[in-house]
């Protein structure tokens, strides 16, 4: 009953194993599984070229993971993937040189503004309600602001 199972040929398991790795990479990325798609897809090279035993292959794919994750790492933090709108989630910076409204006196360095249809709390210099204010910053959800010249 068993004896496709010893006659299968190691080299596809490895094989196999590495376009799920890559698709699963695909499915949930994080830059993670590549890597070891890679080294699965390593040693199936490896299992076709030469006759290897299967906890060789295994030792094997252990090493070459932890090699293909130790230079994808490096490769990574050497060449950073660059965003085009490196601000994106950062809304506090996206504001950063906007003129707002004041809509709660700021008063001993804090109060609120207006800022589209929202209001935020701020940290700058005394001004009355009404005034304009630019944005020169942010810490967490409170914005820094300096009176508009």
């Amino acid at each position: 009953m068993g004896d496709w199972l010893t006659e299968f040929p190691p080299h596809w398991f490895w094989l196999s194993l590495a376009a799920i790795l890559g698709a699963a990479e695909m499915l949930a990325p994080g830059f993670f599984l590549i890597w070891l798609a890679m080294a699965a897809a390593g040693v199936g090279v490896l299992a076709f070229l030469l006759p290897v035993s299967i906890p060789m292959q295994v030792a094997i794919f252990a090493i070459a993971s932890v090699l293909a994750v130790y230079a994808g790492k490096k490769f990574l933090k050497d060449n950073p993937i660059e965003s085009d709108d490196p601000k994106l989630n950062d809304r506090g910076a996206r504001l950063t040189g906007e003129i707002v409204t004041v809509v709660e006196a700021i008063a001993d360095g804090r109060g609120r503004v207006k800022v589209g249809d929202s209001v935020w709390n701020v940290h700058g210099a005394n001004a009355p309600v009404g005034a304009k204010v630019r944005v020169t910053g942010a810490e967490g959800a409170v914005l820094k602001v300096e009176p508009v010249a």
